[in-house]
């Protein structure tokens, strides 16, 4: 596989009824049949914005405004490297047609995951359909009701995704506490995830999350398809056994130091970069970081970011 890395640039293009256009690739081209987001490689001096607004032109035959970053995703194929920066299109004047003959198609968001794509618009798909934080459950302390107040602040700030931990607190507790957590997490629309075991998991109703050794232990995936599945990893083996498994999202770090594990360093974001190319996962990166990270996690690969203490009500 070459070191060279191919710039590549794609546009989120949006109708007035909220659909998608993706495009279709041609015979001619690797990946062939393959649905994508619209857009092409980057040239030398270019910028990102003046690259896309090119590729639109040459390839859909419409003029854009092209509009802030979504997501920038690394990726290594068998053959090649690249760096999809996908932008929002903020406006744009025409009719798309393929003029390199390309079908085309607008898709409505909640049926994007139809479509057969490669791996580098998977994370794409995730970044416009998934949650941007994963909140990461403190423990409870002596005050029951103190906790559940801080979920339903964390909730009520617009958290929709939630990992439910709980090491060493006692399990009739633990369980009603899941209870609980569910209950406020159905009513705010939120996906639930309890890390631990699935016979817990699956009479609440909730999600599963699987700690890194956990993880490693699976010979198959433990919930079915329609319940969501989740994993923490710390390196190349544990991403491809959460793809294995067929987990919906991950964990990835630590990214930084964490106050729970001072002075050991975390990966940094080149190493997140890296590993990041190795899977097609939404990755949500871990440790010392908040929403202000949000941005800077994008531009990494990250779906967003998970996150205890900067994230939590309390």
């Amino acid at each position: 596989m070459s070191e060279r890395v191919i710039e590549v640039v794609a546009g989120v293009i949006t109708d007035k009824r909220g659909r998608i256009l993706l495009s279709r690739r041609t015979p001619s081209q690797d990946m062939a049949g393959l649905w994508e987001f619209p857009g092409g490689k980057r040239e030398q001096g270019e910028s990102p914005e003046q690259a896309l607004a090119r590729e639109l032109d040459e390839e859909l035959g419409i003029a854009v405004t092209v509009g802030a970053p979504l997501i920038t995703v690394p990726q290594a194929y068998r053959h090649k490297r690249l760096r999809l920066d996908v932008r929002g299109i903020v406006a744009w004047q025409g009719t798309p047609r393929g003029r390199e003959g390309q079908a085309l198609t607008w898709v409505a968001p909640d049926s994007l995951s139809r479509y057969s794509m490669p791996p580098a618009d998977l994370p794409v798909v995730a970044a416009l359909r998934q949650p941007d934080a994963c909140l990461v459950t403190p423990l409870p302390g002596d005050d029951d009701a103190a906790w559940l107040r801080g979920l339903d602040v964390s909730l009520a700030r617009g958290i929709r995704r939630v990992q439910f931990r709980m090491p060493g607190i006692e399990p009739a507790r633990q369980q009603a506490l899941l209870a609980a957590a569910a209950a406020r997490c159905r009513h705010h629309q939120a996906q639930l995830l309890f890390n631990g075991p699935a016979d817990i998991a699956r009479p609440a109703g909730v999600g599963l999350h699987l700690s890194s050794a956990a993880l490693r232990a699976q010979a198959s995936r433990p919930v079915d398809t329609d319940t969501l599945l989740a994993a923490s990893c710390h390196d190349a083996d544990e991403l491809q056994q959460a793809e294995t498994l067929g987990c919906d999202f991950v964990l990835l770090g630590p990214v930084r130091e964490t106050a729970s594990h001072p002075g050991q360093p975390g990966i940094g974001w080149d190493a997140f970069s890296a590993l990041r190319e190795r899977s097609a996962l939404p990755i949500y990166a871990i440790g010392g970081l908040g929403p202000a990270d949000i941005p800077e996690a994008r531009a990494h690969g990250a779906q967003g970011i998970a996150a205890i203490r900067s994230l939590w009500g309390g």
